[in-house]
């Protein structure tokens, strides 16, 4: 049976399904390939915990973590609003075409709802079409502030990491 919940890192089952999940996402090609750093494994719940600003929603099919999304909120300058961005979004290989992202993101879309944001926002690779396909489902779109200045692109800029520890490459 299929459970969707927003996560609880003061739990330790849900702290161990987030980064189970996350690291078989880092793992997969679309995630980077190379799975999670020692470094992030160690920090990433309790450094998490501290930030009021994230929203993670698990699914689980009976005790076993089968789906993730961790977002953060940010804020809509052109609407005065808080947003959401969907920052890491993950369904176990023998799990997907099931619908469980779709039950995930609805859970995420009542969130932030509840929060009085204006928007959800993700980022996508440009190759990964079956994401694309189950996000336009959902109702996701290209952003465009208007039509003929094209889609906005996602760009990045990497920053030293205090103390050198540096997370894997895909993130």
């Amino acid at each position: 049976m299929l459970r969707v919940v927003p996560a609880d890192l003061a739990d330790a089952a849900h702290a161990d399904a987030l980064v189970t999940l996350l690291d078989l996402y880092a793992q997969d090609p679309m995630g980077g390939g190379d799975g999670l750093s020692d470094y992030t494994r160690d920090h990433l719940v309790p450094r998490l915990r501290d930030r009021a600003n994230t929203v993670i929603v698990l699914a689980f099919v009976d005790d076993a973590p089968v789906g993730l999304v961790v977002c953060f909120e940010g804020f809509s300058t052109f609407a005065a609003l808080p947003l959401l961005n969907v920052h890491d979004i993950v369904v176990a290989p023998l799990y997907r075409g099931q619908g469980i992202a779709a039950r995930m993101l609805g859970l995420v879309e009542s969130i932030a709802v509840g929060r009085g944001c204006c928007k959800l926002t993700l980022e996508v690779l440009e190759s990964n079409d079956a994401a694309q396909a189950a996000y336009q489902r959902f109702g996701f779109r290209p952003y465009q502030l208007a039509p003929e200045l094209g889609s906005a692109l996602f760009w990045e800029k990497k920053l030293p990491i205090a103390g050198g520890n540096r997370h894997n490459s895909s993130q």
